[in-house]
């Protein structure tokens, strides 16, 4: 039986080529890099909640080296990937693993449904996968002002995201047991969009459609510019929302 390739939205070289510059960013003192170290912090107080101490551990996308500093530490055998040396749509070699772990990146590869299953499978028995991803609420305040920016034809500039139901369904779908999905929202204050854009790139989640928008012109920036900042307080900052969506699934 024939089988349909997943479209293509996603371009993995030019997800590798923005973690590259990424990582050369972060030398700077001032580099932001909140959202892995949110999620690091989150998938450590979950494992010390369920009192779990995996001998054999993945963990893909954590270029911080924070979290599988921290499993070494309780003893663990960790092996770090990220998408330059590992591609999460096809089988993942060294397995099996006690625990799996995906921070940031799963919600940028075209076959997310495929992405799961090879993970699953890549799980020792009654092993655990934690995959955390920027959710579909985030980032509202940059969304308008994209759409403002180009009102009357907009080019396709940021990624299609995952809600906490369709989570659900795909961990169903790459029958996973015990499966559970869960969100919080991280709220960080900037003062210009020009900084919002800047702390995106700092950690490696600007665009990476396969179908790269050409460059936004002087008057666009000016009316995304505006755009932001009409929401912004008495102080001059705008909240901008980050949903950190965490999908959690044991193995049998």
């Amino acid at each position: 039986m024939a089988t349909t390739a997943p479209p293509r939205i996603f371009s993995r070289d030019r997800r590798i080529a923005g973690l590259r510059r990424a990582r050369i960013r972060q030398a700077h003192s001032d580099a932001a890099r909140y959202i892995l170290d949110d999620m690091v912090e989150d998938v450590l107080d979950r494992l010390e909640f369920i009192r779990l101490t995996p001998r054999r551990v993945l963990v893909i996308g954590d270029w911080t080296g924070t979290l599988a500093l921290s499993l070494r530490g309780a003893g663990a055998q960790v092996e770090e990937h990220d998408a330059a040396s590992l591609d999460e749509e096809s089988p993942i070699d060294g397995a099996p693993y006690d625990l799996v772990v995906s921070l940031a990146s799963l919600d940028r590869v075209n076959d997310l449904p495929g992405a799961l299953l090879h993970m699953r499978n890549a799980l020792a028995e009654e092993g655990l996968m934690i995959a955390s991803i920027v959710g579909a609420g985030s980032l509202p305040q940059l969304r308008k002002a994209i759409l403002a920016a180009e009102p009357d034809r907009p080019a396709a500039r940021m990624h299609p995201l995952v809600d906490n139901q369709a989570a659900s369904a795909l961990l169903q779908r790459a029958l996973f047991k015990r499966q559970v999905v869960d969100s919080h929202t991280l709220t960080v204050s900037f003062g210009s969009l020009a900084r919002l854009v800047s702390d995106l790139r700092d950690q490696g989640l600007g665009s990476v459609l396969a179908s790269a928008a050409p460059p936004l012109g002087k008057a666009a920036l000016e009316r995304a510019e505006m755009a932001f900042m009409k929401s912004a307080n008495d102080k001059g900052r705008v909240l901008e929302s980050f949903e950190i969506l965490t999908l959690t699934g044991w193995k049998d």
